[in-house]
């Protein structure tokens, strides 16, 4: 039966399993999900299609779904002239990424809500984003276009259907650079350009809104280690210090928003996001790593307290984020008054020193922030109880919505960071959970052939994976193993890597696509090499594939990743600080650290994790229990010697190990005297 409506006023996608495609159930517009029965309907009744991407936490697009389709007239329009199609970015991001693009290619930005109007094949001829119901202000209204375009689909649709021809020609011949063996220079220009859009004041790049980068941040941290740069430490540094200060971290209940809408930090945007806090966990953690101020650690722990309190769900993954509206405003969770602090804290004095101390020294509702008070390093001890109290006064006002999807991606970055926070702190609940979410993704989100899912909720698993699905468990599962030494997970990580050369590779020009070639066919087949809000596929796919070289040895996985380190340098060449993803990866290869093995007669010891994330070594552990399936993996690992009691240390290269170290003590003696021989690199020119 053809649906519209149903008596009790909801649409079809009363069916749908993403929670941003329920909010909209119940919207008088006629939507359709994406679907072989949307543009067979856009055929049948000769209407182009109107295209509406988004998220449930997105407040933007709640304001659009309120104002505008829920609007009369609006919908009345929508219906009448258009087959309308709703997707959720989280749950589609391939449909997501080609829409976006052309947005991009129309009008030169782009963002959520995203609209498009295009021909029932697919081809795009108008983008925008937000639109009110009429327009108002000099912005366009939405009745007001929808009646522009039926009057041109009548009168002159050739010029439409020309048009998304073009745009569709245009995002199907992507200029791609010849590949280009990795150089230093990629590094020094990277640096530059983050020198000249570095906000010397507040730390960041370029001015508001202003979004926290981790990737940029991590290439800045790891290039000042390899390279002994001075100004990539003191811009990653001053940036890590008043991002954390700033209200875009929430000083009362942990975790990072989205981004700033200022350019000191102050002010955020409010959503939470997954992805965000699991890269943010993991960079603050890699500062810990590095410089060992204190400072840094805390933000990582009750960043990562965050999450697992907040964001994981019963089922052991975790959900995609957390709302940025509650009560029909933006940021009404968040903002509180002085008067309220008080009143939740029982004291008048224990209120005012802690708004004291949190900056909100003004009237009506404010955002606690330790941008105004220079003792901030000292907070990891102070107000917990009184942290504690005002979250559950906040939660108790105001809850937020959950969007209870799991991405596998986004998990897997959760898992890395988890994993790091063991290597770094020693402290197993990490090591548990990080554990637990490779689990979840094992079970639900990964067939037995060594393919993915790209979404769970509610006991099914929806979509292809994507590039950055596989290439991010990818990688987690290689942090995971440094952490547990578990040879599972570092045979998963090897055949997680076969399926992505054999589904994603392109083998005449290199570069992975961003979806696998059996997988649904859009207008085009993107390859993307630029970061966003997190490092890309091909980025991470060859951190990953360099790590399974180094460990296992295997010339396949050593020549894919030479081949994708010279198409990631071709590609990001002229641009090198919007690639700063593919940057780490050719770091690694640039300034390769060693690989250290363990034979041990017994178990792995417990030193093992945190002394090679110290020293920057990718370790292997042999055991008498592991030895065997070790070899499988690791050929070399076979010719040393499980010793009678106690440990022998190798550090290796490329396969070839030299003479063992029998104690810790030995080994951080050689490791001391290998790293005080390290010249320092020339500075940027």
């Amino acid at each position: 039966m053809n649906e519209t409506i149903t008596a009790a006023g909801e649409n079809r996608l009363r069916h749908a399993k993403s929670p941003y495609l329920l909010q909209h159930a119940q919207d008088p517009v006629h939507w359709y999900g994406w679907g072989p029965e949307a543009f067979q309907a856009a055929r049948q009744e000769d209407k182009p299609i109107f295209l509406s991407i988004g998220y449930s936490t997105c407040h933007w697009c709640h304001v659009m779904g309120r104002e505008t389709f829920r609007d009369p007239e609006a919908a009345e329009a929508l219906n009448r002239t258009f087959i309308s199609i709703k997707v959720d970015r989280e749950e589609r991001p391939d449909i997501d990424a080609v829409y976006i693009a052309a947005c991009q290619a129309l009008t030169g930005s782009g963002g959520w809500p995203l609209t498009i109007l295009m021909t029932p094949d697919q081809k795009p001829f108008w983008a925008g984003t937000y639109l009110p119901p009429r327009g108002q202000g000099g912005r366009l209204g939405l009745v007001e276009l929808l009646g522009e375009v039926e009057r041109l689909w009548r009168l002159d649709r050739d010029s439409l259907l020309a048009l998304g021809q073009r745009v569709t020609d245009r995002l199907s011949q992507p200029e791609e650079k010849a590949p280009e063996e990795p150089a230093p220079l990629l590094f020094q220009e990277a640096v530059r350009q983050c020198r000249e859009s570095f906000d010397r004041e507040n730390g960041g790049f370029g001015g508001a809104p202003k979004f926290p980068t981790p990737h940029e941040l991590l290439f800045l941290l790891e290039y000042a280690a390899c390279a002994h740069s001075p100004e990539a430490m003191e811009m990653a540094e001053l940036s890590l210090t008043q991002i954390s200060r700033g209200g875009i971290f929430d000083h009362i209940g942990g975790g990072f928003c989205r981004y700033s809408t200022d350019e000191a930090w102050l002010t955020p945007h409010f959503e939470k996001m997954l992805y965000d806090n699991a890269l943010l966990s993991y960079l603050y953690l890699q500062a810990y790593a590095r410089t060992k101020r204190p400072w840094y650690q805390t933000i990582a722990s009750r960043t990562l307290e965050y999450a697992l309190r907040e964001l994981r769900l019963p089922s052991g993954g975790f959900a995609c984020g957390q709302d940025a509206d509650s009560e029909g405003e933006e940021g009404r969770y968040y903002l509180l008054t002085r008067q309220e602090v008080c009143r939740a804290l029982g004291s008048q004095e224990a209120g005012e020193r802690f708004c004291q101390w949190y900056g909100m020294d003004g009237q009506g509702e404010q955002i606690p922030h330790l941008l105004k008070n220079g003792q901030f390093d000292s907070s990891a001890g102070l107000f917990i109880t009184e942290r504690e109290t005002l979250a559950d006064y906040r939660r108790r006002r105001s809850p937020l919505h959950r969007d209870g999807k799991v991405v596998t991606a986004w998990n897997a970055m959760m898992a890395a960071a988890l994993a790091k926070a063991y290597r770094v702190s020693g402290e197993k609940r990490y090591l548990r959970a990080a554990e637990s979410t490779r689990m979840f993704l094992r079970t639900r989100l990964a067939a037995p052939g060594g393919t993915l899912r790209h979404c769970w909720r509610e006991g099914e698993a929806a979509a292809d994976g994507q590039l950055e699905d596989y290439a991010y468990y990818c990688w987690a599962l290689l942090e995971l193993y440094a952490a547990n030494f578990s040879v599972s997970c570092l045979r998963e990580a090897a055949v997680l890597a076969e399926t992505l050369e054999k589904l994603f590779w392109d083998r005449e020009n290199g570069g992975f696509y961003a979806t696998a070639k059996d997988g649904e066919p859009l207008i085009v087949r993107q390859k993307g090499v630029w970061d966003g809000p997190y490092a890309s596929g091909n980025a991470v796919a060859a951190l990953a594939l360099g790590r399974l070289w180094r460990l296992t040895g295997e010339p396949r996985f050593r020549e894919l990743w030479q081949r994708q380190l010279a198409w990631l340098s071709g590609q990001i060449g002229a641009v090198p600080m919007a690639g700063c993803g593919g940057l780490l990866a050719i770091l690694e290869a640039q300034y390769p650290a060693g690989e250290l093995v363990c034979v041990s007669a017994e178990r792995t010891p417990a030193w093992l994790a945190g002394t090679a994330e110290e020293h920057r070594l990718l370790a292997a552990a042999k055991t008498p229990d592991n030895s065997r399936a070790l070899a499988l993996l690791a050929p070399h690992t076979a010719e040393l010697p499980i010793p009678r009691r106690g440990q022998m240390l190798y550090l290796c290269r490329d396969g070839a190990c030299g003479a063992p170290s029998a104690s810790r003590e030995q080994l951080l003696s050689r490791l001391a005297q290998q790293e005080a021989a390290v010249p320092a690199a020339a500075p940027p020119q």
